[in-house]
């Protein structure tokens, strides 16, 4: 019978090296060449494309921002002259000519001219939105918006206690489409001169279509271009002719 030797130092060598390869596999990071791909991303590779549909859910809970556009945020009221400067005979004319010369050149403290229309000595109050927040509805294929408005009215030099109003305008538009759009003469009654009086305004009939998308923008601001209502005096005069009419006849 013959026996073969084996070297022990030999075999414990081999199991050693195999511990060692085993620890290494064990320890060593997934560097994506071991596991052929599966159960790892490429970090590399784009996104999957999202699904540009809507679903209805997420149209219902849709309510749309409401944002200030640039110069919206507030505005100034001047005082006006109260009394008529009395006509200067034309001998005056360059004495009238120096007078406007000196109120162009006049400066404000940054070294600026001054407007003689918006002079801060001459400011009555200013009014001010400090935050804008809203709350939708969904119902019978519309959406009801109540939009409100939060400022302040800080009075100025020329500021007597009264009755101030601010043209606040309430819009919603889809693209360049205006959806609904109203001007608010809102009145605030204000008695501290010392003091700035907190306001809050809310429109809570702004209706617009049932949104397809979620692509409205709703704005709410001062609008100080807007024109003025006045009364219709033709309708006046108009009544005036009829009843002189009925008289002479």
């Amino acid at each position: 019978m013959t026996f073969y030797s084996v070297d022990r130092r030999f075999v414990t060598g081999l199991a050693f090296a195999g511990f060692m390869l085993a620890a290494a596999g064990c320890q060593s990071s997934d560097n994506g060449i071991l596991n052929f791909g599966l159960g790892k991303k490429d970090p590399t590779a784009p996104p999957p494309p999202q699904d540009p549909k809507v679903l209805a859910s997420q149209l219902r809970a849709y309510c749309p921002k409401v944002t200030l556009r640039d110069g919206t945020a507030y505005f100034n009221t001047y005082a006006k002259g109260a009394s008529a400067k009395p006509r200067k005979k034309k001998a005056d004319a360059a004495a009238d000519a120096e007078a406007a010369a000196a109120a162009a050149a006049q400066t404000g403290p940054n070294g600026q001219p001054i407007d003689p229309d918006r002079d801060p000595t001459k400011i009555i109050y200013q009014a001010a939105i400090t935050d804008v927040t809203r709350d939708c509805t969904h119902e019978n294929g519309q959406l009801t918006m109540k939009i409100a408005v939060a400022g302040k009215v800080v009075p100025g030099p020329l500021f007597t206690p009264g009755t101030i109003t601010m043209p606040i305008r309430v819009a919603v538009q889809h693209g360049p489409d205006v959806l609904y759009s109203q001007l608010h003469q809102y009145q605030v009654q204000v008695t501290d001169p010392s003091a700035a009086t907190q306001f809050v305004f809310t429109d809570a009939n702004v209706v617009v279509p049932e949104p397809t998308a979620r692509d409205y923008q709703a704005y709410a601001g001062y609008d100080e271009n807007a024109p003025k209502a006045t009364a219709d005096k033709s309708k006046g005069k108009r009544k005036k002719r009829v009843a002189a009419a009925a008289v002479t006849n």
